[in-house]
């Protein structure tokens, strides 16, 4: 055994001391999972956590969504059966799945949907998505069926109950226990009831038997917190947990060639972005394309991520509803260089300026800033690198304070531009860099735009207005390493979440049965759906 794998078994030593002793011998209904994130709070619809990407696989393990979203991220019936507007958009109506019960065995009612969605738009709630769900009102449930009064068309309100906040909770169990007691003592509708948590630990999960999308496979599910890498490759390799995801390329490489593992890597939701600022010398239209056309985003994928992941031209992905794949912008260092000497730059004068980036938080986030500075250099860019933490970029950027150009990753698992050209461009937005009147006039009419094809239309010559200016330096679609035991089978999904209810013990490949003469076949169930 070398030096490196005999430091990671030890690294897996000091996180099992820390987490339930579950033992190598477990049950084929047992799965372990080390997980990259803790979870800070059970409650999906309030304060940071319920707007962070990373734990919406956990919330979804035990609550509901209103309506379901598959691993392609298509749309499909969750709690609610039918959703949509009335004829002049002034009204929403829903229809409420019959036969669902809570995990403490009390009825899942159409109060609940209404009581979720009133709670979701207060303000003194504290939901972060406040703004869209306050554009509905005089919610009223009767029978099975939901109605409420648009306030302000919202065109991708139906969207956001499959995203970020979309969480159904129990009205009459919530307002009993209060949301001390509900942290405490957590129940959803969702495939996995809490048996057991322990923050900054672990949880333990048991299979919800009556849950509406059929019983999950594995009947418990313990899903340890590991946020150091090296620790959730040392579990994975140990054979202390079965799944684990979020390790380095080059480790997913390694482990995936090992007996006994198996993995997937396939793109997820998730961008490699850099924001550019309207300051300095990034108000030179000439220099902006010239640091666009310099960056072989190709060669950041194939050299630093192995050839995990997609080279992009906008904010949107091919999974997205406006990506238009006719918007190029190729890699052209010589067009960089004539730009940038028509505004009176070279390599030997350079155009300077700083950008900012996080070292760590994505995989290689560092390392392609300094290849892309050393693209840059070759041109006449001289940009100087700034390492920050996330929370600092967030800090900034609200501030409209980051550097000229700054690095970041942006998740948009429902794929509607809103959600990423528009929150990333509109100037008035808190979480944009750019500020210019062409985009914030393109964008402005979209928000509101009841005419779906026009809409998706408008936002699409949003995206070509951008590129053609260089607002804004899109680099990749990040792909999402997971790393599993062979015997588990794992459903990836492209929200970027790890979802225990679609993993299933895997079935050994066995010979055909012959059926003697005058036997019947004998005969299967019916699988039931998957639920997520």
């Amino acid at each position: 055994t070398d030096r490196r794998t005999l430091l990671k078994l030890a690294g897996a030593g000091a996180v099992a001391a820390a987490l339930p002793r579950l033992g190598l011998a477990q049950s084929k209904d047992d799965l372990t999972i080390a997980y990259n994130v803790n979870l800070p709070s059970w409650d999906p619809t309030t304060g940071p956590s319920a707007v962070n990407p990373t734990i919406q696989g956990l919330y979804q393990s035990v609550f509901d969504q209103f309506i379901l979203q598959k691993p392609d991220l298509s749309f499909a019936p969750g709690l609610l059966t039918e959703w949509g507007w009335s004829d002049d958009r002034k009204q929403i109506h829903m229809t409420v799945r019959d036969g669902v019960t809570w995990h403490d065995g009390s009825p899942f009612t159409a109060e609940d949907i209404a009581w979720s969605l009133e709670r979701a738009g207060k303000a003194e709630t504290g939901n972060p998505i406040q703004f869209v769900w306050a554009k509905i009102g005089n919610i009223k449930a009767s029978g099975n069926r939901v109605t409420a009064d648009v306030l302000q068309f919202e065109p991708t309100l139906f969207k956001w109950m499959s995203f970020l906040t979309g969480y159904v909770l129990p009205k009459a169990y919530y307002e009993k226990v209060g949301p001390e007691g509900f942290e405490k003592a957590p129940i959803g509708t969702g495939p996995y009831m809490v048996e057991k948590f322990e923050q900054n630990a672990f949880m333990r999960l048991k299979a919800n038997p009556n849950y509406w999308g059929g019983k999950p496979a594995f009947e418990h599910v313990t899903i340890k917190f590991v946020t150091d890498a090296a620790s959730r490759v040392a579990e994975i390799e140990s054979g202390n947990s079965q799944v684990t995801l979020e390790i380095p390329y080059e480790e997913y490489d390694r482990l995936i060639a090992k007996d006994g593992l198996a993995g997937s890597c396939e793109t997820v939701s998730d961008i490699g972005m850099i924001f550019l600022s309207p300051r300095d010398v990034m108000t030179d239209k000439n220099v902006r394309e010239a640091a666009v056309m310099a960056v072989d985003k190709k060669l950041l994928v194939d050299r630093l991520l192995r050839g995990y992941g997609l080279p992009i031209d906008t904010l949107e992905t091919p999974e997205y509803a406006a990506y238009d794949s006719s918007i190029k912008v190729g890699h052209n260092p010589e067009k960089a260089k004539e730009l940038l000497a028509a505004s009176g730059y070279s390599p030997e004068k350079p155009a300077k300026f700083t950008i900012q980036t996080t070292k760590g938080f994505k995989p290689k986030d560092y390392e392609m800033i300094q290849a892309i500075v050393g693209m840059w250099r070759k041109v006449g860019i001289e940009a100087t690198i700034e390492v920050y933490e996330i929370a600092k970029h967030f800090e900034l950027r609200a501030a409209k304070k980051l550097a000229p150009a700054a690095f970041y990753n942006w998740g948009d698992a429902i794929g509607d531009p809103t959600t990423s050209t528009g929150f990333a461009m509109f100037s008035p937005s808190p979480h944009s860099a750019w500020s210019s009147k062409d985009v914030d006039d393109a964008i402005a009419p979209l928000w509101g735009e009841a005419d779906e094809a026009k809409r998706i239309a408008g936002w699409k010559a949003v995206d070509k207005l951008i590129a053609e200016n260089a607002y804004v330096l899109p680099l990749l679609q990040y792909a999402q390493p997971i790393v599993h035991a062979k015997g588990v089978k794992v459903v990836p999904h492209k929200s970027g979440a790890l979802l225990p209810a679609l993993m299933s013990p895997a079935r050994p490949r066995t010979p055909p049965v012959l059926f003697a003469p005058g036997r019947g076949a004998p005969s299967h169930p019916a699988s039931s759906p998957q639920p997520r």
